[in-house]
């Protein structure tokens, strides 16, 4: 069998040891089941490693994650002049009226204390010539509060972790396995079924599972996201009877490589922190009149910005670092100036053709402030839960911080996994769902992955209206309908095939939470409803699956 995930161009140097893992599955019982390997799960593992066994079951190879491709850094309240309370009063502007303060008040206030961790465990954070920590400034932060490892923040980070889990005998890692259903028995999950690298079906049981499968990005047809980022982990607690939540709000990074013939390839906001500047093709620093802090404006605003220019000037907006110090800026940024390179283009002196693109979910699998989701002995972490930290638009360089903070929470909560999330009662469902009748869903009404890809960035993108979205989800949920019944009990579904029915269901839940939602707030722009509306809308819609649930 193939691998189950692409790699991408920039995915060839190694993020630390490698886990002990085997072929294929050596014990199918563990007392905990860690779905991911990004920083939530191996902040997770190491918490709990004390306890008993613990599986760290990852899609590609044990390191690729959205955590490896974080490069601007992670934010705490570590610097002069900083507090919890002013990144606290930051995340909550930043989320655009929509933030669940208590989580937010969770994360920055023990963030410092687990940042502070990675350094005495031996992260490499860069440091000013005194010796001190380099805090870097990112676009909606206050001051400067950034930590960074150069541009590979969360590669350095990646590497410390799996360092730590190599060392630890209770901890078994195995890559290359999709998890492809969640085991449910008298209304507890007690694992998961999973395909191995040889195409085997095995379940796993545990005393507790967590997710920590990272993002969506691939849901969309520009995105900055590895090939692994295809909202499996949303997928599977959906088809599981769990509640998600806020899967509207999608962050479109602003600064993405825009060059034909080129990967999408992440420009850091960092660089706009350190001085570059967004300008078109005449020269002209358009963001100014957009908002007030220009280019380091939330990223949402930038976004809409750049689309904006695009279509009125009819030429593509770049970003230039060309005013600044020619080496500083190759020193600073070594991973984007060799990317840059390969793409033909020098980043401290060219101009570097950027566009939106999908990068980051705020919302995912419902969950308290301790990981905790509706379903018992499942949790969530990292960016596939929504704790509604972010709310409506992610705070620059929170992602980071969100998987270790959460990661160790939902740890905690996992040593006793007969309690579940209470509800919340800011929710509100996105709607009713009924599955076509059979005999209206035909081959006809399948999608390629492809087709859904590019059918999810035209019509849930940077700007979304009424009749294209609901375009959308009657085509999502035929097609949807369709792969659920081949899906069923008795199907010969191979992993590619559990794949795609996991990013048409989350094609079709972002679609039809936008379609919902008849405001504009954060990550969600409406045309249509290009206001925030505050007395009808200040709620999270919900999900959960009905009756066409197996």
């Amino acid at each position: 069998m193939s691998h189950l995930a692409s790699r991408d161009a920039w995915s060839t140097q190694v993020a630390g040891p490698r886990p002990r893992q085997s072929s294929t599955l050596v014990n199918t019982h563990t007392d905990f089941l860690i779905v991911g390997g990004g920083i939530a799960g191996l902040r997770a593992a190491l918490s709990l490693a004390s306890f008993g066994r613990v599986l760290i079951l990852t899609k590609a190879s044990a390191s690729e994650s959205n955590t490896r491709y974080a490069q601007g850094g992670i934010a705490a309240a570590l610097g002069p002049g900083d507090s919890p309370a002013l990144h606290l009063r930051d995340t909550l502007e930043a989320g655009d009226g929509l933030c669940d303060e208590s989580a937010v008040r969770a994360l920055v206030t023990t963030g410092p204390r687990y940042v502070e961790e990675l350094v005495e465990w031996g992260v490499r954070f860069d440091c000013e010539p005194s010796g001190q920590l380099a805090f870097g400034l990112e676009a909606a932060h206050s001051v400067r509060r950034v930590l960074h490892a150069g541009d590979a923040t969360g590669r350095e980070i990646g590497r410390v972790l799996w360092q730590r889990v190599v060392a630890l005998p209770s901890i078994e890692t195995l890559d290359h396995v999709l998890v492809v259903r969640l085991i449910e028995r008298d209304g507890v999950v007690r694992g998961a079924r999973v395909f191995d690298s040889d195409g085997r079906s095995t379940e796993v049981t545990a005393g507790a599972t967590l997710l920590a499968t990272g993002g969506a990005g691939q849901v969309f047809r520009e995105t900055t996201n590895p090939g692994v980022a295809t909202g499996d982990g949303v997928a599977l607690a959906y088809h599981a009877g769990a509640r998600v939540a806020d899967l509207e709000f999608v962050q479109f990074h602003p600064t993405a490589l825009n060059k034909f013939g080129s990967p999408r390839f992440l420009l850091s906001e960092a660089l706009r922190g350190e001085g570059a500047r967004l300008v078109n093709a005449h020269g002209d620093h358009f963001m100014t009149r957009c908002h007030p802090a220009g280019d380091l404006a939330p990223r949402d605003v930038v976004a809409r910005g750049i689309v904006a220019e695009i279509e009125r000037s009819q030429g593509p907006v770049f970003l230039t670092l060309a005013h600044l110090e020619a080496a500083r800026v190759r020193r600073r940024f070594p991973t984007i100036a060799e990317a840059c390179r390969h793409a033909g283009l020098d980043l401290a002196a060219d101009l570097i053709p950027v566009g939106p693109a999908a990068h980051y979910l705020m919302g995912g699998v419902d969950t308290d402030e301790w990981g905790r989701t509706s379903l018992l002995g499942l949790f969530a972490a990292g960016e596939v839960a929504c704790t509604g930290v972010h709310g409506a638009n992610r705070l620059a360089s929170n992602s980071l911080l969100e998987g270790l903070v959460f990661g160790a929470r939902a740890a905690e909560a996992m040593l006793q996994p007969s309690q579940a999330a209470e509800p919340k009662p800011d929710r509100r469902p996105a709607g009713s769902w009924r599955p076509p009748a059979p005999s209206r869903v035909t081959a006809d009404h399948a999608l390629t992955v492809a087709a859904v890809r590019d059918l999810m960035w035209r019509a849930a993108g940077v700007y979304r209206t009424a009749e294209g979205l609901a375009d959308a989800v009657a085509r999502l949920d035929r097609a949807y309908a369709l792969e659920r019944l081949a899906g069923g009990p008795t199907s010969r579904f191979d992993a590619e095939d559990w794949q795609r029915l996991n990013l048409l269901a989350v094609a079709r839940l972002i679609a039809r939470a936008s379609l919902r939602r008849e405001e504009s707030r954060g990550g969600h722009f409406r045309e249509d409803f290009r206001s925030r509306d505050d007395l009808h809308w200040r709620v999270h819609l919900t999900d959960i699956v009905g009756h066409e649930r197996e």
